[in-house]
């Protein structure tokens, strides 16, 4: 039955607006197992072999225990994964809000590089960010932080969503897309400076890339004696300083 916000609507299903009944332990529960070594595993599991082949099954048979022993801490599949990415957003390191004097966009980048490098390390959950509210407690204070840190960028209030959904969409997708990249030279079991080579030697004989090969040379040449990795981290850093440049100009803009 779907939850009712009590004046008859439906309200957004979450594990974190659902009430559940404090945990009793049975007497044939598995020793030594709570939700967190759930949760934990779960990463694990998501981490090594990727959202598509994760089953509650295939986590009962890592943690030892029957899939009805997992289903009496969570219940469902979808709450579990939720859980999960709420989980990972707690590795995200937040600024140093301590000193008042402090930078908002040194702690900006720190949140988004942060972002960045979870997204990197759970590939998994960046599907998972657009299926669920993310309204847990690590992804809530990463909000907060977020909405804090561009209060005092000096930009109107009313611009600061709109502001850290340009920054923060654009770290999704940089990230994101680095990650499949990635994830796709993992499977063929080649670096992805190779997966950048054989693309370069696909398109070079072509015609109707010849604009792009040109374009791409000049660049190419900037980057010499730097692996794929360090390069997209300099167009990560770049990319990032032209959002903040951004908002800044949007500021003063505003106040001129």
């Amino acid at each position: 039955m779907a939850a009712t916000d009590g004046r008859g609507g439906k309200r957004p299903k979450s594990v974190w607006l659902t009430e559940r009944p404090p945990l009793k332990r049975k007497a044939d529960q598995p020793a030594g197992l709570d939700l967190d070594k759930i949760v934990g595993a779960t990463v694990r599991l998501l981490d090594a072999e990727g959202l598509a082949k994760f089953s509650m099954r295939r986590l009962a048979a890592e943690l030892g225990v029957t899939a009805m022993s997992v289903y009496w801490y969570v219940d469902t599949k979808d709450d579990l994964l939720e859980l999960a990415v709420d989980a990972v957003a707690g590795e995200m390191r937040l600024p140093d809000e301590s000193d008042a004097a402090a930078d908002w966009r040194d702690q900006l980048r720190v949140l988004a590089r942060a972002y960045r490098d979870m997204l990197l390390l759970h590939p998994w959950a960046a599907r998972l960010l657009g299926e669920f509210l993310n309204i847990g407690p690590h992804s809530t204070a990463f909000s907060n932080a977020t909405l804090r840190v561009m209060g005092r960028s000096g930009l109107d209030p009313e611009r600061a969503s709109g502001a850290l959904a340009a920054v923060f969409h654009f770290v999704y997708g940089f990230a994101t897309i680095r990650a499949l990249h990635e994830d796709r030279c993992r499977a063929a079991g080649i670096s992805l400076d190779d997966y950048f080579a054989q693309v370069v030697a696909a398109i070079a004989v072509r015609p109707e890339h010849a604009e792009t090969m040109a374009l791409s040379q000049r660049a190419a040449q900037a980057q010499q004696g730097h692996s794929a990795v360090e390069m997209l981290k300099r167009e990560f850093t770049f990319a990032l300083d032209l959002q903040i440049a951004g908002i800044e100009t949007m500021r003063d803009r505003a106040g001129s």
